[in-house]
């Protein structure tokens, strides 16, 4: 069993970085935290800051913070009626200034799958007016992203027309895959689990078709694009090779539409019993202190060897969300000693005060800002310290909702 000491701390955290998080709220939304958490005005205000603050802040009232009821609301409410969202376009925009001067840019499915999943916690968490943005985000989503033919969403758009960029990523997917887990959850349409079963039916594929390791770009064919940015392999959202926490973030979701699936009795991929597991071992194999320094590193090519060394601290926490989800699953108490040991990594090398965690390492364990810089958001940390005192369910906030597991206090 993980550890007491383990659990406290990821309950005290929880709490601590709602407390930080507090401090984001900008009158259009929620911005970017700097490294003491101040908003960084020079990044604007981001659609998919906005969208995970709000499922946050939602997350939060269901956990009895009282200050979240009216900050989850603000992020609703900023997302239906502020300037993010662009009623001509029928959909939302990347990104505005601090003042709310529209930036330039692609529509983007990634940003959009966070405001599919701010509505669908907020309304399970009761926020005013969160059914009406719910509803204006599934219905982009038809209109926008949607791709019947492949099972899979597209990746961006231009504004003004309907030419569709021909990349495809499996990240925006993964996160869909997400938001449509937290649709179901909202409301019992099995369209939303069907689609994200038909998305993670496909990636399924992908692993076992490239030994375990997931391309993450594609073409508009879906061909995977194995070179793609090998002249960017740090970039942000769209790195050269295999990104190793995405293996452990589909690794969860993968168990999570499975346990959805058979409760509803809808198919999916057999592979589904077999591969969380695999892909959670062969990211630590090859990812967890490959280099002589404990850490995951960012990337590695697609025989296995390190690309980017730098140490993100998303990682772990999906680390933690993959290791608290399959031990649930399959009782092995090896995964206990896994959570412990990420949780001594976090609280010695990334958490430099309670519930401010440095966004980045460099490969030697050190602070370091070679592909981000402060502190944009809490979200895989926050869902990071809550999802072991929760039952596998779709979505975090019906895990709040089905137990009341709130994390304890500290006193």
């Amino acid at each position: 069993m993980t550890t007491l000491m383990t659990r406290q701390f990821f309950d005290s955290e929880a709490w601590s970085l709602l407390a930080f998080g507090k401090r984001s709220r900008t009158e259009h939304g929620f911005g970017w935290l700097d490294d003491v958490g101040s908003i960084d005005a020079t990044h604007g205000v981001q659609l998919w800051i906005t969208g995970r603050m709000t499922h946050c802040f939602a997350l939060g009232q269901l956990m009895g913070d009282p200050d979240c009821a009216a900050l989850a609301e603000h992020g609703v409410a900023r997302l239906l009626d502020g300037p993010l969202h662009d009623t001509v376009a029928g959909a939302w925009l990347s990104a505005v200034d601090i003042d709310g001067t529209p930036r330039p840019g692609n529509l983007v499915s990634y940003e959009h799958s966070f405001v599919i999943l701010a509505a669908a916690s907020a309304l399970m968490a009761g926020v005013s007016r969160a059914q009406e943005l719910l509803d204006a985000a599934l219905l982009t989503f038809e209109q926008l992203w949607w791709d019947e033919d492949a099972g899979m969403v597209v990746d961006a758009r231009d504004r003004h027309s309907p030419a569709v960029d021909p990349y495809r990523g499996a990240n925006a997917n993964m996160h869909t895959v997400e938001a449509l887990l937290a649709s179901y959850s909202a409301t019992h349409d099995a369209t939303h689990l069907r689609r994200a079963a038909r998305i993670t039916n496909r990636i399924a594929r992908e692993f076992i078709t490239h030994d375990f390791r997931l391309p993450e770009h594609f073409d508009v064919d879906w061909n995977a694009v194995l070179d793609y940015n090998r002249d960017r392999p740090a970039d942000a959202f769209r790195p050269y090779g295999s990104t190793v926490g995405h293996w452990l973030e589909w690794s969860r979701l993968m168990i999570q539409v499975r346990a959805a699936c058979t409760a509803a009795g809808i198919g999916y991929d057999p592979l589904l019993d077999t591969i969380p597991g695999r892909m959670y071992r062969q990211a630590l194999q090859e990812g967890w202190g490959v280099d002589g320094e404990c850490g995951f590193v960012y990337t590695v090519d697609f025989a296995g060897r390190p690309v980017v060394h730098e140490r993100m601290y998303w990682v772990l926490c999906e680390a933690i969300g993959a290791a608290e989800t399959l031990r649930e699953t399959t009782g092995d108490p090896s995964y206990d000693h896994d959570i412990d040991t990420y949780a001594t990594f976090a609280r010695e090398f990334l958490i430099e005060a309670p519930g401010r965690w440095r966004e980045e390492l460099d490969a030697h364990n050190r602070p370091s800002s070679i592909t981000w810089s402060g502190k944009p958001d809490i979200y895989h940390a926050l869902q990071a310290m809550l999802i072991g005192r929760l039952p596998i369910t779709p979505s975090f906030a019906e895990g709040l909702l089905a137990t009341g597991a709130s994390p304890a206090r500290s006193r």
